[in-house]
């Protein structure tokens, strides 16, 4: 492929974004008739259960791009590469990603702590990255505030802390326990846990952390039973969060809650932990709607999904479906003519709402606005809203 790259040079780009000082301007991976993206994902590594449904959702939407014939006369080819929830594996597939494959953008990598770890290489590479699921506040410093940075995640110190008050309030929890994940993500619920208990005047009476790949809980859970505790929240992603519901089950301990961060709250984790999961408080950051109880156009997706990769959907490819969708929804209004300037500015000033997105959504200062979230509980294998569309930044809970 003849790739139309520009050096890499610095604008002031008036108006564009003052706020982050100058923007580098960048065509790489702009071809005639090829637009090259990059992203990468844990295939191998503790998170890999999760991401089937994440990349086949991604992927779809490329697909379907490229079955109407590109934007503006481009195809898109999508480069994924694995990183294995581990940092120095996603340094190097950053590396690949930017030198080798010359990508235009980053779409949708997956993880905090790979995440972090690149944030910085992909900014002054010039390249857009765009809805890393991953702490978003950590991401954004890690990158220097980058105006090629553009996340969808929502804050989880912001949202732990107006789900946390939810539960105090409706749940009538007064000793909380927190069950973590040693690093970025865990850091930052733990921060939202500790604020919205502080409006309470409570702190936390029980702490037990736990390392990426941990695969027995019983002692953090044996920690929380010991010191009492009438609500465990919980910063895990699929597997722990259900292994946490499942230990507490085990020891047939009833009169306690568990409310996971937004990580641990998929569909894919009441699809697999089954009776382990039932009655699990969860932190929503999209819409969970049954396949058969979709609108029209959802159903429709579904039937396709099922057409292509053999297999039910489930949430999360359909959000992910939905990420891809912004992008590209930007991208077409970019134009023919494409930079990375006129990339940024389009996304700027896009707004969307996809068919799992509570409700429309933009970008200030490059990261989704508002926080829509929900708190919501598995009952009979499903998840049930328990709580109104809460925007943690601007509504009282």
């Amino acid at each position: 492929m003849a790739i139309n790259r520009r050096t890499l040079i610095t604008s002031t780009l008036a108006g564009l974004a003052p706020a982050f000082g100058a923007l580098p301007a960048r065509a790489a991976g702009v071809g005639d008739k090829e637009l090259v993206l990059g992203t990468h994902m844990d295939l191998s590594g503790p998170a890999a259960i999760a991401i089937p449904p994440i990349r086949n959702g991604v992927q779809m939407r490329v697909d379907e791009v490229n079955e109407a014939g590109g934007i503006h006369g481009r195809k898109i080819r999508l480069v994924i590469e694995d990183n294995a929830s581990a940092p120095p594996q996603a340094v190097r597939a950053v590396d690949k990603l930017i030198r080798r494959d010359e990508v235009f953008a980053m779409l949708v990598p997956f993880g905090s702590g790979p995440t972090v770890a690149t944030a910085k290489k992909i900014a002054d590479a010039g390249v857009i990255n765009f809805a890393p699921y991953a702490a978003s506040a950590l991401v954004r410093e890690a990158s220097g505030n980058s105006p090629l940075l553009f996340t969808t995640n929502l804050h989880y110190d912001s949202t732990t802390s107006a789900g946390v008050r939810w539960a105090l309030k409706n749940l009538g929890s007064k000793r909380v326990g927190y069950i973590y994940q040693e690093g970025p993500f865990g850091d930052l619920v733990g921060k939202g846990l500790k604020a919205g208990l502080a409006s309470a005047g409570l702190a936390p009476v029980a702490e037990a952390s736990y390392k990426v790949g941990d695969i027995d809980f019983s002692s953090q859970v044996a920690r929380m039973k010991a010191a009492n505790v009438d609500l465990i929240v919980c910063a895990t992603v699929t597997r722990e969060t259900i292994a946490v519901s499942a230990e507490v089950k085990k020891l047939g301990w009833t009169g306690v809650n568990v409310l996971t961060a937004s990580p641990g709250r998929a569909g894919l984790t009441a699809n697999i932990g089954k009776a382990a999961v039932e009655g699990l408080y969860g932190i929503g950051s999209w819409l969970i709607t049954p396949m058969d109880q979709l609108p029209p156009a959802g159903r429709q997706w579904a039937d396709s999904y099922r057409k292509r990769f053999g297999i039910d959907a489930d949430d999360a490819a359909l959000a992910f479906y939905d990420y891809a969708s912004w992008f590209f929804q930007a991208l077409q209004a970019a134009g023919r003519d494409l930079t990375t300037e006129k990339m940024v500015k389009s996304l700027q000033a896009s707004q969307f709402k996809g068919l799992s997105s509570y409700a429309p959504q933009r970008f200030t200062n490059n990261h989704v606005d508002p926080e829509w979230m929900q708190v919501e509980q598995v009952e009979r294998g499903r998840w049930v809203a328990r709580s109104s569309v809460i925007d943690p930044n601007r509504t009282a809970v």
